[in-house]
């Protein structure tokens, strides 16, 4: 029997999965998280063979959460209706074994669970399509600086952070901007958000 935990903020969502993979003859759902630290909590103690999550949640994010548990002997398949690279790279770095989007039948769903217990990874052509179409433009010092923009900082107090000048952070700041074609620090921020490129 294959042990399975799903992470879903959206309840009804979380019931209907839950009900659908327990029709399922080779699968049981141990329990449910409307969020992602609940997730870690609940594999820690079930210990399931399988985890699928979302990746957009309350307290701790899908991503986050299946970083904290690659290690833990239980596989994550992240289900999500967002096609962004950047998810997609931390997914992979996150040790994720399947990327699929929610509007896939069930059917999908099930084989691509036991394909991934076998020892396979399983993506969504979609979501490989669009997480190479498109690579983060900033180093890492301009992905730095525009999170500390995020984190309502100016400009005085990112150069007295990173031990640099004002001059040097506006000059980050301009290329920050032409680099995500932005006009001003709240849409290169809103665009840096919408790529799912923020850590």
């Amino acid at each position: 029997m294959i042990r399975i935990i799903i992470a879903e903020d959206q309840r009804m969502l979380l019931g209907a999965l839950a009900s659908l993979l327990n029709l399922e003859t080779d699968m049981e759902v141990v329990a449910q998280a409307s969020n992602g630290e609940e997730a870690v909590t609940l594999v820690k103690r079930h210990q399931p063979d399988i985890c699928i999550m979302d990746i957009e949640m309350p307290v701790k994010s899908g991503l986050e959460a299946a970083e904290e548990i690659k290690d833990l002997g239980c596989k994550v398949i992240i289900l999500t209706t967002f096609a962004r690279s950047g998810y997609f790279e931390r997914a992979l770095k996150s040790g994720v074994r399947g990327y699929l989007l929610k509007d896939s039948p069930i059917e999908e769903l099930a084989g691509s669970i036991r394909s991934i217990i076998a020892g396979r990874r399983i993506f969504a052509i979609e979501l490989v399509d669009e997480a190479y179409g498109e690579e983060n433009p900033l180093t890492e010092r301009e992905k730095e600086v525009l999170g500390l923009i995020a984190d309502g900082k100016n400009t005085k107090e990112i150069a007295g952070q990173l031990y640099i000048t004002t001059g040097t952070v506006r000059n980050y700041i301009s290329v920050i901007l032409d680099k995500l074609k932005a006009t001003n620090r709240i849409e290169a921020i809103m665009r840096f958000k919408e790529k799912g490129w923020f850590k």
